[in-house]
């Protein structure tokens, strides 16, 4: 420990966020996916997503579990090889067992990258312990950004292997690979610091007040955790706030292309990712300034009212659409795990995260099956599809309701 830099543990967790990026593309497979193994089954296509992000919520309470017992650097790879064996076996999928996709790729790929997203953010809180905002934005941000990294590495793969319908699934198995071999490297890397490393840091000058949800320090077991309000407020919360980003994430490309841009529609992937990405660093050093609660309702907001223009942006405005949610989005997914370390304290702060989740897993379940059935239903004509943003923009104001019912009080955060 004592040669050990905290940054290794910062850059193997932004190599391994990079990868789990490509959860976020799948509306770059949905087309073909529903039409070669679905039978042109848009909801049940979106259902495989669905399930990543929602198995994601169990691996990450298991892996924090897990993490807390063994090692992070344990868990980290063994993440990895669940998901790269996810990808692996849902490139053998058939249209006579379209199960299977749901198992492999949803199921395993979810519990895989489960293991590894909680775990890397709580080391790198855990090493940063006053800059929980800004180091969380960053890890996460990596996620976000690689949805711009791999976005045309899958494009050229797919057109590589045979175009839509048949690159995916042979795309998956190169992306097995890379998991493999990234996820190992970064999981020999990382390590957390040593239980008394908070206590011995000096405290830095210049302390900030601002509203926090709990006293700076406050460790609770899950145990505990679930025996607070605030737990429930702030699950629930996360999974209402996630509605229009999950939606538009599943669904940019094939949007974009009922708005007639089908030469440019990748564009809207790009985007969201992009925006996404930024998002999740810049509203995470927002909240270290101005606190978690009143970034958050700013985000549910801003998520809120761009969900209502879906409909109404035509040509290239829908990008502008596009960006604006994923801008939003980003920012819940860098506040809700501060939020949570902030509430709960660092020390199970994995496996607390991993329960908040169940909200997000919600979330990705309820968006998906209501943004695949209305695409079912408008088909080529998008504005059918509208009334599942409106159920967005309905959650993501109850969820302002939520956060406001959150109890904060004054203190000094570095």
């Amino acid at each position: 420990m004592k040669n050990y830099k905290p940054v290794y543990s910062i850059i193997a967790s932004i190599a391994i966020q990079l990868c789990l990026g490509v959860a976020y593309l799948w509306s770059l497979f949905q087309t073909g996916i529903a039409k070669s193994i679905f039978d042109g089954d848009n909801a049940a296509a979106s259902l495989t997503f669905s399930l990543l992000l929602a198995t994601l919520t169990f691996g990450s309470i298991l892996g924090g579990k897990l993490a807390a017992k063994y090692s992070i650097r344990t868990v980290v790879i063994i993440g990895g090889v669940i998901l790269s064996l996810g990808f692996f076996f849902a490139s053998f999928v058939t249209a006579s067992v379209p199960w299977l996709l749901w198992l492999t790729y949803g199921v395993m790929g979810g519990v895989g990258m489960g293991f590894t997203y909680s775990t890397t953010i709580s080391s790198a809180q855990k090493w940063f312990p006053h800059k929980k905002g800004l180091v969380t934005g960053v890890i996460v941000s990596a996620l976000g950004f690689g949805g711009v990294v791999f976005t045309p590495i899958i494009e050229a793969l797919i057109k590589q292997f045979g175009g839509q319908q048949v690159g995916e699934q042979k795309t998956f198995m190169v992306l097995s690979g890379l998991f493999l071999v990234i996820c190992t490297i970064g999981g020999l890397m990382i390590k957390n610091p040593p239980d008394d490393f908070e206590n011995k840091k000096q405290e830095p000058s210049g302390a900030a007040v601002h509203e926090s949800p709990a006293p700076i320090g406050a460790d609770l077991s899950p145990k505990q955790v679930l025996a607070t309000p605030s737990y429930y407020f702030v699950t629930l919360a996360m999974a209402l706030a996630c509605m229009g980003g999950l939606m538009m994430i599943g669904f940019a490309k094939p949007i974009a292309v009922a708005k007639g841009l089908e030469s440019t529609a990748v564009v809207g992937v790009l985007i969201i990712s992009i925006c996404n990405s930024f998002g999740r660093l810049l509203w995470g050093i927002i909240s270290d300034k101005i606190g978690r609660k009143s970034t958050l309702i700013i985000l549910l907001a801003g998520s809120g009212v761009m969900s209502l223009f879906v409909n109404a942006a035509n040509g290239y405005w829908i990008y502008v659409v596009i960006a604006f949610i994923g801008f939003f989005y980003g920012g819940f997914l860098s506040n809700f795990p501060a939020l949570t370390a902030d509430l709960f304290g660092a020390r199970h702060m994995a496996t607390n995260y991993g329960m908040v989740l169940l909200g997000f897993g919600i979330g990705a379940v309820v968006s998906s099956y209501v943004a695949g059935y209305y695409k079912n239903i408008a088909a080529t004509d998008i504005s059918l599809m509208f009334p599942a943003f409106i159920i967005a923009a309905i959650c993501a104001g109850v969820g302002i309701l939520l956060i406001l019912l959150l109890k904060v009080k004054k203190v000094s955060v570095h």
